[in-house]
């Protein structure tokens, strides 16, 4: 009990609460957000915070996972051949990165290194998927098709990527499968999207965990506190979205990403300035944050013009994402 009373369990267990509480607020963001949060804390190895991230992962996955095979939104089918492809490589990732290095130090600029360019990947395809879903929004969607003919092949490759993403960084087990299944099969609802997702990251997210384990051990002073802050979190995070305007929230959420990304890749040993020169460092990882919060709005404002919309307002971003919902449906018919 003592351990739990730590100042360093209760940074955890608070980082983990607000982490949970944009996952229940937004459904995005949980890996993403957890392990470069905990890295920043400095609370562990970056290999020991990988492990507990995909550990807790496992268990709050699990639950949204059975609430949606119990409503019949995920297809099966297709959660299927995405584990053929993930599970396998979610299991390899962790040794091939053992097989690189044994070094402690080279080991952990090299998880930093992959993590920070995970990171700005999950942040380009989160912002691939707003465009996509926009276009949608234009056009009236794809024939709705919730139970499309499945192509084996590319959804297999796809399950490979996002297996050894998830299995070296704990990242991307939603932003990239959630674009693929949007390109492969744009007529799936976004409620079958997200159950399908949340199948297969159970599986995928308890290969990369058993691998990590077995290769870094579970160091449960990470682990406790971070499911003690993050399950409640995220109750709570859903509790509120629909009384909390997310539009502002996800545009945050690749600001975020990208700034922690780049930082990530400063940590990891790549210094444009030369080495010793941390504060200017900070000071551009500052002026992208800055940039993005007065580009981003804009950019967004012109990209929605071309498709025929008002630069600013309705459709929000959350309307946009929630594009093919039953709720949606009905407002359209």
């Amino acid at each position: 009990m003592d351990d739990l009373l730590t100042l360093t369990a209760l940074s955890i267990a608070a980082a983990g609460f607000l982490v949970g509480i944009v996952v229940g607020l937004t459904g995005m963001g949980g890996g993403a957000l957890m392990t470069p949060a905990l890295i920043f804390l400095g609370v562990g190895h970056t290999a020991s915070i990988v492990t507990a991230d995909l550990t807790a992962a496992a268990i709050y996955k699990t639950g949204g996972a059975l609430t949606h095979a119990k409503e019949g939104s995920p297809n099966l089918r297709l959660a299927g051949w995405l584990i053929l492809g993930s599970v396998p490589m979610a299991f390899a990732g962790p040794w091939l990165v053992k097989s690189i290095t044994d070094d402690p130090t080279e080991l952990e600029n090299t998880l930093k290194l992959c993590i920070g360019i995970a990171l700005l990947f999950a942040a380009s395809t989160y912002a691939l998927r707003l465009y996509i879903n926009l276009r949608r929004v234009r056009r009236g969607g794809a024939l709705p098709d919730d139970d499309p003919r499945i192509r084996p092949l590319p959804t297999l490759l796809v399950g490979m990527l996002g297996g050894l993403l998830v299995g070296v960084t704990s990242v991307g087990s939603g932003s990239v499968i959630m674009i693929a299944l949007l390109m492969l099969y744009p007529g799936l609802s976004a409620v079958r999207l997200v159950g399908t997702d949340l199948v297969q990251a159970v599986p995928l997210v308890l290969s990369a965990a058993v691998a990590n384990i077995a290769i870094h051990g579970l160091e449960w002073d990470l682990l406790i506190p971070l499911v003690i802050g993050s399950v409640p979190g995220t109750l709570l995070g859903a509790r509120l979205a629909p009384r909390v305007p997310q539009s502002f929230i996800r545009r945050g959420i690749v600001i975020v990403l990208t700034m922690s990304g780049v930082a990530l890749l400063f940590k990891a040993g790549l210094h444009p300035f030369g080495e010793g020169h941390e504060t200017l460092e900070a000071v551009l990882v500052a002026a992208i944050g800055v940039a993005m919060l007065a580009l981003v709005p804009m950019v967004w404002g012109l990209l929605r013009k071309q498709n025929g919309l008002p630069m600013f307002g309705a459709p929000t971003v959350a309307e946009i994402e929630s594009f093919g919902s039953p709720e949606r449906k009905r407002t359209r018919t």
